[in-house]
């Protein structure tokens, strides 16, 4: 099925399930809807990014931090003629399959389901767009266009683990519609990179608000000394915060700029002329200069060091791994007080890992508390 749009946006292959076109929306806003309107977006509200859901109510959690990647995504997507609606489709979904306590989370439920096949957040994404949200007569799922399928699949590139992809989701799901050995489409590659600009941005400003580290330790990296030092002498105790988010966008603009123009070159260096329907590269094309990937290098370092290994926040990752095992311990003891019995009859552990997957932060507190 060609899904050319009479509004104008790039065309689509199609849908694994053929369905007609909509009159008033192109395939790829019907995707974003159908994402912005499933129960898996909504609970992101409660899921943690850094610090978990219940610590305060002005940290980032994965509903903002989605919608934040989007944005970026999309300004970047509009700027070089690409599908903007794509692009910002797939930054809004890209976290669907993250587990309560963030990365912590996923390591304990991946150490739960070692013996059954593995558990891993971005494949977890497919699941919950091809087979857990049910909300359509015709079909499970939510039924996506094969793009964003396979921007999804391919969020870091090439799929590597095809047997891992068949484990969790089965190749043939796919209907011999993707090619698995290819990078994604550009809109892909930019909400990917987005992701990568969004957070390392935002984890500085939530760390710097949570105390774990000062304004001025940033000129321990290159890329923030320079703008720190612009503003330096304006910098005030009534104007501290500001000053953090003026910093912040600085560099957001910065990394921003940098991508649009390596990107340019890398099409020009392929003699890649009509990349507005480049449906797939053999090669990363959206990318950051060498000078930008070092400063990204210096900035993971600087929140490895001074955020993710603090002692206060691998306490709560520790604690947050526990309740994780517990409650996997507890649910395959009694599976059906939790989980209906048809979701049971294929793959008890399968079943029972999507269901934990799926908590928000408090829910699984709660349960874990309720357990004790």
């Amino acid at each position: 099925m060609n899904s050319k749009s009479k509004l104008g946006k790039f065309s689509s292959v199609g849908r694994l399930i053929p369905e007609p076109l909509s009159k008033y929306r192109t395939p790829f806003q019907r995707d974003r809807d159908r994402i912005i309107h499933s129960a898996s977006f909504r609970r992101l509200k409660h899921k943690t990014q850094v610090f978990v859901n219940t610590e305060g109510d002005h940290y980032r959690t994965r509903i903002t931090h989605s919608i934040e990647v989007a944005q970026i995504a999309r300004s970047i997507s509009s700027y070089l003629g690409l599908n903007d609606d794509l692009s910002e489709t797939l930054s809004l979904a890209h976290d669907l399959g993250h587990t309560p306590f963030g990365h912590a989370g996923e390591d304990a439920l991946n150490d739960c389901m070692s013996s059954y096949g593995g558990f891993d957040h971005n494949l977890q994404t497919l699941r919950i767009v091809m087979f857990l949200e049910n909300k359509y007569l015709k079909f499970k799922g939510l039924n996506l266009t094969i793009e964003t399928l396979e921007g999804l699949l391919k969020h870091n590139g090439p799929v590597e683990d095809l047997d891992l992809v068949d484990t969790l989701i089965g190749k043939n799901r796919f209907k011999n519609k993707i090619n698995f050995k290819t990078y994604p489409p550009l809109e892909a590659q930019i909400a990917a990179i987005s992701d990568d600009i969004a957070y390392n941005n935002h984890d500085i400003q939530d760390g710097i608000k949570a105390n774990l580290f000062k304004l001025e330790e940033l000129v321990e990296i290159g890329f923030f000394k320079d703008i720190y030092n612009k503003y330096k002498k304006k910098i005030n105790k009534k104007n501290y915060k500001i000053a953090i988010h003026q910093i912040i966008r600085d560099s957001i603009d910065l990394m921003i700029k940098d991508l649009i123009s390596n990107t340019k070159k890398n099409l020009n260096r392929l003699n890649i002329k009509n990349y507005k329907n480049l449906k797939f590269s053999k090669k990363l094309i959206v990318d950051f200069s060498d000078e930008i990937k070092l400063s990204e290098k210096e900035i993971r370092l600087f929140l490895r060091t001074k955020m993710y290994n603090n002692k206060d926040v691998l306490k709560k990752n520790n604690k947050g791994k526990k309740i994780i095992n517990q409650l996997f311990k507890m649910i395959i003891k009694r599976p059906l007080k939790f989980i209906d019995k048809q979701d049971l009859k294929h793959d008890k552990f399968r079943a029972v890992s999507d269901f934990i997957s799926g908590m928000t932060d408090r829910y699984a507190i709660n349960l874990y508390k309720s357990s004790k």
